[in-house]
């Protein structure tokens, strides 16, 4: 969503600067090649890098212009990845020399992330060789072959970045072929046991625990009385389905290929008496078809309106937006002067007097310039003690993802986790996703709404500034018909949400978005097309969603500017749904 101006633009096919295309198409066809090349090793063959999985920082390792560093976030396995930061005209190339024999086969591989990311070797006494990936938010394999000359006896294998791209990552690299005399890197080593272990919130029936990371672990176990209950890829793990007021003994173990650690010292943890959620009294349940609205903390042209002028159709008001603080994660938010507002005190008092009529009030976290980043364990901590205690000052009966400028799927899911447990089974969870987050279930957006299933409430999916789009049938639509809302929406309903979950997400006039603007009609007709079948364009989906969700906007502010048309036509249909 928009925080400043009434459109937002979106980057589609973008093919690079053209000076990396024409880089890129300078170098040899020779010597590129193509990923996941796959061939049978000889039994003798072994991994001959050493510390390729990064888990001894860069021993063995060195990198360009002190370009290079380890992290424990994002890793493919293990405890750490290598980060390199190209600047300037360093590309960030991080290299080792490796012995090998003479006149043999290697096959070379490793795991990357980021833009422009290449894999290679040279001094091979033959032909070099190099491949790389144009870019991937998620990990990716590389992997190429070459085979040494008749007297080569070490080459050097690297990773780097492009000039004047963001930083890119690398994991779990592996020179497989002959050993040169140089052996392997030794065998995966049982972790030891965590410490630290403690307990963290509390509701009537989850304890969240916390504890310190193992080098080495690639996850972790959590046992309740002895009893495995499950299993964990960071340090924390919210243990629910627990009675109320019961204490509980809880122990954690480590984990690798190599085996388990032995569990830890025991702590007890106590589940709450339960009754009222004091952090959310009186939250308010979102009824079967809802109407959300965001509600706009800023002027920008719109209406300004206070709370209590958004009109009774809205069953879900979204306050637009939390902002980020110094610390990862964290949330605050404040009142914008522009508003009207005389005193916090008065905006609460409308929140409370909106849930009293049955609505929930939530705070939506993002928008177009919005940059929340939850990417690490303390980051997804950060953010759901925040959020809860946003709540808890201000009657907010849950929150709104809406980050447009990328979503880590892991850390987001555990920060989401970790709020829930706090605030309990009234917790409202929606999200606003672009359409290109929501193309495919590998999407991480689309990963992170399937992972919290359980406690999401709806997904409103903005249908615009988008142009054109796959549909579910993997025909292409361009935005602004029945035929483009009910294709994208069959994606998520067929690729794992309930219809309950999903929701159309439209702005509320022709100043509310930069393109995409359709007639309140054209959402009347997608709903029932959706939920009853009728009303459909040249896209039919194959079986009705009588339990759609309903509909969202941009915004009650942009709606009140054009007479509040949209709601006025839109918020009865929905509420007319079987």
């Amino acid at each position: 969503m928009e925080r400043a101006r009434a459109h937002r633009r979106h980057l589609r096919n973008w093919t690079g600067r053209s000076w990396i295309g024409g880089a890129v198409a300078a170098l040899s066809a020779a010597a590129l090649t193509i990923t996941g090349l796959t061939g049978t090793a000889q039994a003798a063959d072994i991994n001959v890098a050493k510390n390729g999985g990064y888990e001894s920082g860069l021993s063995n390792w060195t990198c360009s212009a002190g370009s290079g560093t380890t992290v424990s976030s994002p890793v493919h396995a293990g405890a750490a990845a290598l980060q390199g930061t190209p600047s300037g005209l360093d590309n960030a190339k991080c290299s080792q020399s490796v012995a090998v024999q003479p006149n043999s086969t290697y096959t070379l591989s490793a795991w990357v992330q980021g833009s422009y990311v290449y894999l290679g070797a040279s001094g091979t006494g033959t032909t070099d060789v190099s491949t790389w990936t144009p870019g991937t938010s998620g990990w990716q394999q590389l992997s190429t072959r070459f085979t040494t000359g008749a007297s080569t006896r070490s080459v050097s294998v690297y990773t780097n970045g492009w000039y004047g791209q963001p930083a890119y990552y690398a994991d779990d690299l592996t020179l497989v072929g002959p050993d040169g005399g140089g052996g392997t890197d030794p065998g995966p080593q049982v972790p030891a046991t965590p410490g630290g272990l403690s307990v963290g919130s509390v509701t009537s029936s989850s304890v969240t625990l916390n504890w310190g990371a193992v080098s080495g672990a690639t996850g972790y176990n959590v046992y309740r009385a002895g009893t495995k209950v499950q299993s964990a890829t960071g340090t924390s793990a919210t243990v629910t389905g627990l009675a109320a007021n019961t204490s509980y003994q809880f122990q954690v173990s480590a984990t690798n290929s190599a085996g388990e650690s032995a569990k830890s010292t025991a702590v007890a943890g106590k589940t709450s008496a339960g009754g009222t959620d004091p952090g959310n009294p009186g939250n308010p349940s979102v009824p079967k078809h809802a109407v959300t609205g965001y509600w706009q903390n800023f002027n920008n042209g719109a209406t300004v309106q206070k709370i209590r002028d958004v009109p009774s159709q809205y069953d879900i008001i979204a306050v637009s937006f939390a902002n980020a603080t110094a610390t990862q994660g964290q949330l605050a938010f404040s009142l914008d002067p522009a508003v009207g507002y005389a005193s916090a005190a008065d905006f609460k008092a409308d929140i409370a007097a909106k849930k009293a009529a049955g609505k929930s009030v939530i705070l939506s976290v993002g928008g177009e310039t919005g940059s929340v980043s939850v990417s690490n364990d303390a980051s997804a901590t950060a953010f759901a003690n925040s959020a809860y205690s946003l709540m808890q000052e201000y009657g907010f009966s849950g929150i709104d993802i809406d980050l447009e400028n990328g979503l880590n799927s892991t850390y987001m899911t555990k920060a989401l986790r970790q709020l829930s447990a706090k605030a309990g089974p009234s917790l409202v969870l929606t999200m606003a996703p672009q359409t290109i987050d929501m193309q495919s279930t590998s999407g991480e957006y689309f990963k992170t709404a399937l992972a919290v299933k359980d406690i999401l409430t709806v997904v409103n999916m903005q249908y615009y500034n988008s142009g054109s789009m796959l549909g579910c049938d993997g025909k292409v639509y361009s935005q602004g018909s029945v035929d483009f809302i009910t294709a994208l929406a069959c994606i998520q309903l067929q690729g794992g949400l309930a219809p309950s979950q999903v929701g159309i997400g439209v702005p509320a006039s022709t100043r509310g978005a930069g393109s995409g603007y359709v007639a309140p009609s054209v959402v009347n007709n997608a709903l029932d097309c959706l939920a009853k079948g009728t009303n459909c364009g040249s896209f039919k989906p194959s079986t009705t969603y009588p339990g759609l969700r309903g509909a969202m906007t941009w915004s009650t502010n942009w709606d009140a500017t054009a007479g509040n048309a949209w709601s006025n036509a839109v918020g009865p249909h929905v509420h007319s749904l079987p």
